[in-house]
């Protein structure tokens, strides 16, 4: 067994993956990582080097809101802590705690906070008492709201220890916004606000051991409260005697009010009745009572600006004092996102004291489609925005004597999950497609540094469909895919020019341009028409061919007056959002027709001539395979074999066979003969019922007719075509733990027919096996032998389905070294680098 005997070790290269659509999604930590949901996992984020670094696996539901403890606010008290820990609430009422050891900059699974929520958590907020204790608060739409302490370790031995404090009902008024903040003047209160969806502001007031109790109610706003956050206590005269709570909603108004404690305030209103009343004086609120002390609330200040929701406003973090580097102070500088595509900063007037919008960021977006929140970075000189397209905007301040904000790189990735991968021929790039409606691909920037980062450099397709299938187009000529959705329609794209240069850019290679005179004209880019799918060609004069603008990542896009709305532009480094959405579009070239339900599974042949396509069904009729010539894309088989929808299909490397599985549980070989003159003919050479469940997948040997089917039965075959045309059963792998859905065979050793065989669970999991197929003359069948390679790290995987799994292709025979892709239900496509020992 020393050949299947195989050991593989596995890294990560890559993640991609969109956060969340929900708001409260994203928090920037003082460690200077961001956090967000992204389906079941909470993902880390790097905004130094736009690279997600890991997923967190632990929910079993939609994770709705995350939060750092200590946050991007809390920078200045967090210099000297070791350990920053992360809360994340899900969509059943689970909350987690995650602690990251700054040391080695692994994450850990700390606890799950008990007497969780019934129903969705919403919101969480977090703020340091001390360096050893910590509160933090959650609403939730089981009309609750839940106060926590934390006391954390003071020693690396000791563990972190949660408890409820308090459990507020709110009952009816449900509450999707909390902030908390220690009140000045008065030891050990703390003051708790909350807003939803009856329109005011509810203030409670209580200390460390609870007893928290309604004090009042501010009203001003007249819809829904979306955000709240208390700045730190404002120093006047050298004394902590006011906060500021800011406050924002769907009246698309900002509201800033004043909590002094009351003496303060008595004093500034006899001073202001001697002076005339000016633009500075406070429109009294209520009064609010903690303890023996007492505080006046006031409206500071209304700030209209937006145009739509505004879903959030945060205070900028505590900076360093001018004078002296030990005290901190807080800055009167506010950040607020909106439904409206904008980000603005606002400040007050420094002679009138009047709060202005100063910065504004992010209203040229084009596809955007507004933004669900906005974060300050530690120091104050970036700011982050997550949109409705599950997309990250990333600005920085590079202006040494006055504001100048930049757009930067974020990662990037689909925002629903993704069904199906596919490696660029040479492996250039990973084209996925994914329930978002579209289509992106990834590619190492190898021109980036000495290592290459991914990204993702081009969004081909952006449909009205969520897309379940795609292939590329093997064999010789342009780069071309075919992709699926739930449509009836096959699409066929093709590399427009400014990709083809654009991928010169990342890659340092030269790859398919046109030759000279092929034709007068070539075609540069697409545009999305204004009512339809069709993505439709923009041509150039094939003398002006090489003359497409180049653009580097954070250029403006200038339009042309010959080229409509969508430019195509050529990268000159990983793009950021705008550009991929806009001008990155394939053009779409031929649309196929025939079959009767929406699609589900796609292949091609390894020589590029021949495509096989399937889509859902209940009936042998609509199960059948359609059988596609490439170039002149005619229908020229039809497959019939099973009653159910066809799961996945896949050529034989020799490109004589074609098998195909179901969910009627069986699996189908068909024998493909083409003849010179272009017709295909094929037989069936098999039907067996291989499982007790549907069978998800399947995978060819790449040395031979020996092939594995994964069942919802936990279970994998092996199976080889014998000689005399049938086909037989020769292993089983041991059952895994979960259902198995995804599979690929990798060849490692023509001489020894040894081979890899990655197989991806429905729980995320993905392991390796080692395979050789042993062949002796006369014998009935070919003898396998197992053995276990490798079992990836859950922190490496995915936290739903694997959706798919697919090796790249390599030029080089006997690599040591191999790269597999996959992608699942987690909305994450990730790359994996597998070093054979």
């Amino acid at each position: 067994m020393s050949s299947a005997d195989v050991k593989a070790s596995a890294s990560r290269i890559f993640i991609g993956a969109g956060c969340n659509r929900v708001v409260n999604n994203v928090s920037w930590g003082a460690c200077d990582l961001v956090s967000f949901g992204a389906q079941n996992a909470v993902a880390i984020f790097c905004p130094k080097r736009a690279q997600i670094l890991t997923t967190l696996p632990g929910h079993k539901a939609t994770v709705n809101c995350t939060r750092w403890l200590p946050c991007s606010k809390f920078a200045f008290e967090a210099k000297n802590m070791s350990r920053h820990y992360l809360l994340s609430g899900d969509a059943d009422g689970a909350i987690m705690l995650w602690e990251l050891s700054l040391i080695d900059q692994k994450f850990k699974h700390v606890l799950q906070v008990p007497e969780p929520h019934k129903k969705g958590v919403t919101c969480i907020y977090a703020i340091l008492i001390s360096n050893r204790d910590a509160i933090f608060a959650t609403t939730s739409s089981d009309g609750t709201s839940h106060i926590y302490e934390v006391v954390l370790p003071m020693s690396i031995e000791d563990e972190c220890a949660v408890s409820l404090v308090e459990s507020i009902s709110v009952n009816a008024k449900v509450m999707v916004a909390i902030s908390l903040s220690e009140l000045p003047g008065s030891s050990g209160k703390i003051v708790v606000a909350m807003g939803g969806l009856d329109n005011k502001i509810h203030l409670y007031c209580g200390d460390r051991t609870g007893k928290f109790i309604h004090a009042c109610e501010i009203k001003g706003h007249a819809d829904w409260i979306r955000s709240l956050d208390f700045s730190l206590p404002v120093c006047i005269d050298d004394e902590s005697s006011s906060l500021l709570l800011v406050s924002s909603a769907q009246d698309r108004a900002i509201r800033i009010w004043k909590i002094a404690l009351r003496d303060m305030a008595s004093n500034n209103e006899r001073a202001s009745s001697i002076d005339e009343i000016n633009l500075e004086s406070y429109i009294k609120g209520p009064v609010l009572i903690a303890g023996s002390y007492s505080y006046q609330i006031s409206l500071e200040s209304l700030l209209i600006g937006h145009e739509d929701w505004v879903y959030s406003v945060e205070w900028q973090p505590p900076t360093f004092s001018s004078t002296e580097r030990t005290s901190f102070f807080q800055p009167l500088s506010l950040l607020s996102a909106s439904m409206d595509k904008t980000m603005m900063i606002w400040k007050p007037e420094k002679t009138t004291g009047i709060w202005m919008n100063v910065v504004t960021v992010g209203e040229l977006s084009h596809c955007a489609l507004g933004f669900y929140g906005g974060h300050w970075s530690p120091n104050g000189d970036s700011i982050l925005a997550h949109g409705y397209g599950g997309s990250f905007h990333h600005w920085k301040n590079v202006g040494t004597d006055m504001d100048n904000w930049k757009p930067q790189r974020v990662p990037s990735g689909h925002f629903a999950m993704v069904t199906d991968i596919a490696w660029a021929r040479s492996g250039e790039y990973i084209l996925s497609v994914s329930h978002d409606q579209t289509t992106r691909v990834f590619a190492p920037w190898e021109q980036d540094a000495s290592l290459p980062s991914w990204h993702e450099i081009a969004r081909p397709q952006v449909h009205g469909h969520d897309i379940s299938c795609v292939t590329i187009i093997k064999g010789k000529g342009n780069h071309r895919f075919v992709s699926g959705a739930e449509e009836k329609v096959s699409r066929v794209f093709e590399a427009p020019l400014s990709f083809l240069k654009t991928l010169n850019h990342a890659t340092s290679k030269v790859y398919g341009f046109p030759e000279d005179g092929q034709t007068d004209m070539q075609i540069l880019g697409a545009n999305m028409s204004a009512l339809g799918l069709s993505q439709k060609p923009i041509y150039v004069q094939a003398t002006h061919a090489h003359e497409v603008p180049e653009r580097t990542g954070t250029d403006g896009l200038d339009s042309f007056e010959t080229i409509p709305d969508a430019v195509p532009v050529v990268l000159t480094e990983p793009p950021i959002e705008d550009q991929l959405a806009w001008h990155t579009l394939w053009p779409e070239s031929h649309k196929l027709y025939g079959h009767g339900n929406e699609l589900y599974s796609i292949c091609c042949d390894h020589e590029g001539k021949l495509l096989a396509s399937s889509c859902k069904a209940q009936s042998a009729m609509v199960a059948e395979i359609w059988l596609w010539q490439v170039g002149s894309w005619k229908a020229v088989d039809r497959l019939h074999s099973h009653s159910l929808t066809v799961t996945q299909m896949e050529f034989s490397h020799d490109n004589k066979m074609l098998l195909a599985v179901s969910r009627d549980r069986q699996f189908s070989v068909f024998l493909i003969n083409r003849t010179e003159s272009g017709e295909v003919t094929h037989l069936l050479l098999s039907r067996q019922e291989a499982h007790k469940r549907i069978i998800w997948t399947c995978s060819w040997n790449p040395f031979g007719h020996e092939f594995a089917t994964g069942s919802r039965d936990k279970t994998v075959k092996i199976w080889a075509v014998k000689g005399d045309s049938s086909v037989k059963h020769i292993s089983t792998l041991p059952q895994f733990s979960s259902s198995v859905t995804a599979l690929s065979w990798v060849g490692l050793d023509w001489g020894q027919n040894s081979g890899l065989l990655a197989v991806g669970m429905e729980n995320g999991h993905i392991a390796l096996w080692g395979l050789r197929v042993g062949r002796t003359k006369g014998a009935e069948a070919p003898v396998v032998s197992l053995s276990l390679a490798a079992q990836l790290d859950p922190l490496m995987c995915h936290v739903s389905t694997v959706n798919r799994l697919t090796w790249r292709s390599s030029e080089e025979e006997d690599s040591r070294t191999l790269q597999l892709a996959s992608c699942g239900a987690d909305q994450c496509v990730r790359v994996f680098e597998i070093s054979i020992n």
